[in-house]
């Protein structure tokens, strides 16, 4: 793997090292508003049935709102380093609040629009957050925890507050006390609200010298296996991966369109749904609730969208969705799946019904996000593609990291680039875990817990995380490949799979499957679809049906939830 065969594979015109810019997050916002100020920067609103109602800030207009709120924070005691925290779904006020925070030094800290109290009030005094900025319709939920965080203010922003004038009003009338938007903030000491903020901005923050390695953002980690974690992630990590995803995917200034359905808390969405545009002047369109396929598809065909980032769980709804055939799709150039394996079926599918490229890519949170990719000219089905440039992926034992394996062979994925964490916030014990010396005997490797090998042409084929992987009868059983073979059949629209405790075998497969509408079938039948296709031990010895699998915001299936009541 040291001669890097994956080299061969890359399109033409894509280097094998880049040069990437050593700035601050926030100098591609003032550069693209300089170049392109009255070019659209964000489009925001929402699906009345089947009409899209959504309106524009150009990209000067967004700069300045930028600079209003970095000077209304600095007038606030806002100092570089201090951790302002985001919890809003995709809307225009992330986008100022991170931007405004990057521009005076400050760590934008990453919120959940799903957690709980005690979730929240874990990330604020982990991070040690003084300011923050909330969605009103989460307001109540933070009140709970406020008074036991840091907290010195509080900026409540209302989700209408970007919307056309028509539609704000719609939503008023029909929405807003309903589902928990309106809130009143008037009793409450150092709270205010966002357009206030605004308009108090002196126009320009004071200038500030920001060190291209310092932190930008820390996004917690999901916190699966023990308490969450703080990613720190850095200017100069966050800038690399957006710089080599715009050379990758061959984007165009300010003439692509991004559909922004990842949410923007997520690293996923963060890089290639926000810094990927702006630093190349796209329009972005913003998505609030991933789910919302018709809002997905009518935007689409509305704004003419080139790319449409998104997990597998979403294009399996976009495929079938009973709608679809009513929509132009015909203007996406690339869409892109990451966050779990993606069924060769939902790709054919996609490509048939779009004519653009579904090409898997692979990453975590601790890597900016983006390790792999497909090559946009010639993607390989059922892989996650090559390393990108200036990325160097190795196969090590699971055991202990220490000897690299041979072409074919499955072991743990680890990864050498400039888009690796600085670290755990605050954890140097687990931070030295993570990123230690590969079996090349240097430094700053970090060890993904993904399993996974490389072919002969230098593709990567994912198998599973660590600890996912089912051992029956001292057989290692890797999730993903079952679930991919229950996507083969023809009456399930999803399916997911979990270890189960086995007095003889240790480990059974349970799968959990969601059938198709109208479609109906039996667990023999599925059962022995599985026994044609799997050896007998990849089986799952137990099959229930349900409704819908339970999801993250982000569409990732929790097999946690699955394995609690088993």
């Amino acid at each position: 793997m040291s001669q890097k065969p994956w080299l061969a594979q890359y399109d033409e015109g894509v280097p094998a090292s880049i040069d990437y810019p050593r700035i601050p997050l926030d100098k591609w916002l003032r550069d693209s508003a300089a170049k392109h100020p009255n070019h659209p920067a964000t489009i925001f609103g929402a699906a009345v049935g089947s009409r899209i109602m959504d309106a524009t800030i150009s990209y000067a207009e967004l700069d300045a709102a930028v600079d209003r709120f970095a000077a209304s924070l600095q007038d606030r005691g806002v100092r570089p380093g201090d951790r302002v925290t985001i919890m809003l779904p995709n809307c225009p006020q992330f986008v100022i609040t991170a931007y405004a925070a990057w521009r005076i030094g400050a760590i934008v800290v990453c919120c959940n629009p799903l957690y709980v109290a005690r979730e929240i009030e874990h990330l604020l005094n982990d991070s040690g957050s003084e300011t923050m900025v909330v969605l009103s319709q989460f307001y109540n939920l933070l009140r709970q925890v406020r008074a036991r965080s840091k907290l010195r203010q509080v900026i409540v922003t209302n989700v209408k507050e970007y919307f056309p004038r028509l539609l704000s009003v719609m939503f008023t009338l029909t929405k807003e006390k309903k589902d928990g938007h309106k809130v009143d903030i008037s009793g409450d000491a150092n709270t205010f609200w966002f357009q206030d903020v605004l308009k108090e901005g002196s126009g320009k923050p004071r200038p500030v010298e920001i060190d291209p390695d310092s932190v930008a953002t820390l996004i917690y980690t999901g916190g699966t296996t023990g308490v969450p974690k703080g990613v720190q992630q850095t200017h100069y990590n966050l800038v690399s991966n957006a710089t080599v995803l715009n050379v990758w995917g061959k984007t165009r200034e300010a003439r692509d369109v991004m559909v922004a359905v990842m949410p923007f808390f997520h690293s996923y969405g963060l890089t290639v749904g926000m810094n990927v545009s702006i630093s190349q002047a796209m329009s972005i369109v913003l998505i609030p609730n991933p789910r919302d396929t018709v809002y997905v598809l009518g935007s689409i065909e509305k704004h003419k969208a080139s790319y449409y980032p998104g997990v597998p769980t979403m294009f399996v709804a976009f495929n079938n969705h009973p709608d679809r055939g009513k929509y132009d799709l015909s203007s996406l150039r690339g869409a892109f799946s990451a966050a779990a394996p993606l069924p060769s079926e939902v790709q054919v599918e996609f490509e048939a019904i779009t004519g653009g490229r579904l090409l898997e890519a692979y990453g975590l949170t601790e890597t900016g996000p983006t390790l792999t990719a497909d090559p946009m000219d010639h993607p390989r089905p059922n892989t996650i593609g090559l390393p990108l440039p200036d990325t160097d992926l190795r196969i090590v034992d699971v055991e202990t990291g220490a000897r690299e394996l041979p072409i074919g062979e499955a072991g743990e994925i680890i990864a050498c680039g400039p888009q690796i964490m600085k670290g755990y916030w605050q954890l140097p014990t687990e931070t030295a875990n993570a990123i230690r010396q590969g079996p090349d005997g240097k430094e700053g490797w970090f060890f993904t817990g993904d399993i996974g090998y490389m072919d002969n042409e230098g593709f990567f084929h994912i198998s599973d995380r660590k600890k996912d992987m089912i051992i029956a009868g001292g057989y290692n059983i890797y999730p993903a490949e079952v679930e991919g073979i229950l996507y083969e059949h023809p009456k399930i629209l999803e399916a997911a799979v979990i270890g189960i405790p086995d007095p003889v075998r240790g480990e059974s497969v349970k799968a959990f499957v969601v059938l198709k509408d109208g479609q109906t079938a039996t667990a023999e039948e599925i059962e022995a679809f599985c026994r044609e296709n799997l050896a007998a031990y990849k089986v799952p010895r137990e099959i229930v049906f349900i409704s819908e699998l339970p999801k993250s915001m982000v569409g990732k299936v929790l097999r946690r939830e699955l394995r609690q009541p088993a």
